[in-house]
């Protein structure tokens, strides 16, 4: 899908920014769209490198069904070059993978209900989902038909033609906003920052979303930068969920943990203007159960992946009747 054959039996690759322009025998960027002969092909299909039953708080979501497992499934390839990939060994080589056809995948989410799990469906995550975009495209319509829900945890980077075309089958997504700079996109990233931005605006409109920032010391963890973004997610809505996850070394980086006072400042920040602001992989900082932003009433309890979620009577606070920005 979203390609154009070329002169020479070359084909153009629409599903993402790159554009890229791909020659016989040949694979684009993200290493699993081919050229075959003028045809461009999606090497990947139905190909599963990662399986488990998640909390759906993993994602990360704490706003679309606390408490929930679903399940998630990824594959090999990712169109961005992050020096600091927390999943670089399925995004960045070639692990084994399994043949999981799109109805086999729903069935299996249907099984985990049957089976007694909170089930709620389906997670297209651990890689880049967009770059399993056929497989997703189907497996999730077919989620969607089935009263399942479907979500995805991206780095953002889409086109805009295939990102609307799947939107109507998509209930939640977060999406990754890794700096608030073109400068860091291109430099640790491969990448750039406005294709992420628009898809961050699109989908407001269509899908539950929430926003993960992971601070990488010293590279986009300073207050400018950080005020900058909470401007913009503000600008656009207040209730998104922003979550600031704290970086180790990892892949190609080396650098030092993100310090847990700059964690702290972050989101410091961030609730100036934002009504959810969350902190992870840093258990000790206590930033991740959510509060009434009303009457700082305890909502949702967090210890790791233990959820005790309160009752919210038609989405508002028991305490002072604050609306909540939570799918329950």
């Amino acid at each position: 899908m979203f390609y154009e054959p070329g002169p020479d039996k070359r084909t153009d690759c629409k599903v993402c920014p790159r554009l890229c322009n791909i020659s016989p025998g040949k694979r684009g960027f993200c290493r699993v769209r081919e050229n075959k002969a003028g045809t461009l092909y999606a090497t990947n299909y139905g190909e599963c490198a990662a399986q488990a039953l998640d909390p759906i708080e993993k994602k990360p979501l704490y706003h679309f069904h606390p408490g929930s497992l679903i399940l998630s499934l990824g594959t090999v390839g990712c169109n961005l070059r992050c020096g600091f990939c927390q999943n670089w060994n399925i995004a960045h080589e070639s692990p084994p993978t399994t043949y999981l056809p799109p109805e086999r995948a729903v069935e299996l989410a249907r099984q985990q209900k049957e089976k007694g799990y909170d089930c709620v469906g389906l997670a297209y995550t651990y890689s880049e989902p967009f770059m399993w975009y056929e497989y997703v495209y189907d497996t999730a319509k077919l989620a969607h038909q089935a009263g399942l829900k479907n979500v995805l945890v991206t780095n953002g980077y889409i086109s805009e033609e295939p990102l609307v075309a799947l939107l109507p089958y998509i209930d939640a997504m977060n999406i990754d906003v890794k700096a608030f700079t073109d400068e860091f996109y291109k430099t640790n990233c491969a990448g750039r920052l406005d294709p992420v931005l628009r898809t961050v605006e699109i989908a407001s409109k269509h899908c539950h979303i929430e926003i993960t920032t992971l601070l990488v010391t010293g590279l986009n963890d300073s207050p400018e930068e950080v005020d900058r973004l909470t401007d913009w997610l503000a600008a656009l809505d207040p209730e998104i969920p922003l979550h600031f996850s704290r970086y180790f070394p990892n892949y190609k980086m080396n650098l030092p943990p993100t310090p847990l006072q700059s964690l702290s400042r972050a989101r410091e920040t961030a609730q100036k203007k934002l009504r959810y602001v969350y902190i992870g992989n840093a258990p000790e900082l206590g930033a991740s159960s959510t509060s009434c932003p009303g009457c700082d009433r305890m909502l949702i309890e967090r210890q790791g992946y233990v959820v005790r979620a309160a009752e919210i009577p038609g989405g508002s606070c028991p305490a002072c009747g604050e609306k909540i920005a939570v799918v329950m």
